[in-house]
């Protein structure tokens, strides 16, 4: 029987979380979930120099708006943690030893200014990439050039050291990647990584490694960007002897910039007025902030989906899924090996459909709080009612505020193009006996509202095209918006009758003015 699928996100806390690794997650995620496996979270956090304040708890916070749910993390431990490679410290420096040991990686003691002369040098011979590898590691300070006695004396004076991989010269390293099939890298490529730092922390690699081993982690889903240190990463589990159990690689494609030039950065979304993180970041240095697509109105179900296309296909013309079925349809096959176009005006189009469908209570609480700031108030059904009349017309959840003040403000101003086309003395000869009539109206729903306005104007021998316009200017001060007599019906017959009045008062000042 095959082992469950495990697989693991392994962001670093050195800032807020770019919408590509939240890309990455949901892709762990998906297939973990597809496959009846489990989806876990470590904190990579070894580079102690790179450490922000808050960005663990940022990290914790994206992946729940977006339901992304660990089974395991630093947060809901299980039986592999600690789930922070800082807290796992220990682990690490018995399997660098251990390759030391099998002469498999070397002490490296040599000084800032010894690997500065080293480069130096072959600069000078016209090397492209200086590199410390099989073909210099001989020139330097290790326990390569050193005797033993030299080395076992440097060690017990505690001069500093760093324990770097011993990559053999001529080697033509492989492996199986799920997204780009066979990737070939021959070895005098790769220089000797530093496996253990000089603070004892152990780097990126070996930790990666030895975690996803003792984690138990099949499959290894991560971005383009990591491709390059694949080969390096398959041949310390070919040295640790974990070959067999290796999990498999998967590299997911590149997020683009808009024109798909280069890779999507903080500074696209600065420039382009859009942002590149899912949820606010302060920056606890400069206190900057930072934007997010939560704050930004979009809807969590609408930006896993969106965010679910960017590098993968279903195989057919359908758009729309929820996260169940997109667990129920992802596959690693139909990730594609090409980067992927961010499109800002492709996540707008889905947030509006999924805003349309959902249940105007839902709604109601985003017009409630958006309300409570400016010290608003509403009962929920009325804010039901606003919402059912205006999502249809709004992309994010806010602008339902913004477009449907007028259910709760009467206007104070009037939208002047309709004022200045459509406002007649004989329109307001309509308008003035419609007031009068709904105020002794004995119910006011929108059909009665549109059957007593139809009256007047019968009375009046007017068409409806001529006022209505100037009956939603006198109602709303726009010259647009929903359906007008629902619009009434949700005011009630005296806020109709009164905002009516005060139109006519301040329009017909206005053009006397003119």
């Amino acid at each position: 029987m095959e082992n469950k699928v495990r697989v693991r996100f392994a962001p670093s806390p050195t800032g807020p979380l770019h919408i590509g690794g939240v890309r990455t997650a949901l892709f762990n995620y998906l297939f973990a979930k597809h496959n009846g496996g489990e989806f876990l979270v470590r904190i990579e956090d070894t580079d102690q120099n790179r450490f922000v304040e808050g960005a663990e708890e940022y990290i914790k916070q994206s992946l729940e708006w977006a339901g992304i749910v660990a089974d395991e993390a630093p947060w809901n431990p299980g039986d592999c943690g600690p789930y922070r490679q800082s807290e796992r410290k220990d682990i690490y420096k018995e399997y660098a030893d251990k390759l030391v040991k099998n002469d498999l990686a070397y002490y490296a003691f040599d000084t800032t200014e010894e690997l500065e002369e080293m480069r130096e040098r072959l600069k000078q011979a016209r090397v492209n990439t200086p590199q410390y590898n099989s073909m210099t590691r001989m020139q330097m300070t290790n326990s390569l050039t050193l005797s033993a006695e030299e080395v076992q004396k440097r060690l017990d004076n505690g001069d500093p050291y760093v324990i770097r991989l011993k990559v053999p010269r001529k080697e033509e390293i492989r492996l199986n990647d799920m997204v780009r099939g066979w990737v070939m890298v021959h070895s005098h490529t790769i220089d000797d990584k530093i496996l253990m730092k000089s603070d004892g922390m152990p780097t990126y690699h070996l930790a990666n490694v030895v975690d996803d081993h003792l984690m138990g982690i099949t499959h290894v889903i991560r971005g383009e960007e990591w491709l390059p240190s694949a080969p390096l990463h398959v041949l310390l589990y070919r040295y640790l002897g974990w070959e067999d159990s290796m999990p498999r690689f998967a590299h997911l494609p590149l997020l683009l910039k808009p024109d798909g030039n280069g890779k999507l950065s903080k500074r696209d979304g600065d420039k382009m007025g859009f942002a590149v993180f899912p949820i606010e970041w302060k920056d606890p240095a400069t206190g900057d902030i930072s934007r997010g697509f939560k704050e930004d109105g979009f809807l969590a179900d609408a930006f896993i989906n969106f965010l679910s296309f960017l590098g993968w296909n279903p195989g057919d013309e359908r758009e729309f899924f929820t996260l169940e079925e997109l667990i129920a349809e992802f596959t690693m096959e139909r990730v594609t090996k090409a980067g992927t176009k961010f499109d800002i005006d492709k996540a707008k189009w889905f947030n509006q459909q999924y805003l349309k469908e959902k249940p105007d209570a839902e709604l109601a609480k985003y017009l409630l709080a958006d309300m409570e700031k400016e010290g608003v108030t509403s009962t929920p059904e009325k804010a039901a009612l606003v919402c059912n009349q205006l999502k249809e017309r709004v992309t994010f959840p806010q602008e339902i505020w913004r477009d449907g003040r007028f259910f709760y403000e009467a206007p104070t101003s009037y939208d002047a193009k309709t004022v200045k086309k459509k406002w007649k003395p004989e329109g307001v000869a309509v308008l003035t006996d419609y007031a009068a009539a709904i105020e002794s109206a004995d119910s006011f729903t929108a059909d009665d509202a549109k059957s007593i306005f139809m009256g007047i104007l019968e009375q009046h021998e007017m068409k409806i095209g001529h006022v209505m316009p100037a009956l939603r200017v006198a109602i709303s001060g726009k010259g647009g918006g929903p359906d007008l007599m629902i619009m009434q019906e949700i005011l009630g017959k005296e806020e109709v009758a009164s905002r009516i009045k005060v139109a006519i008062e301040e329009i017909n000042k206005l053009k006397e003015e003119n």
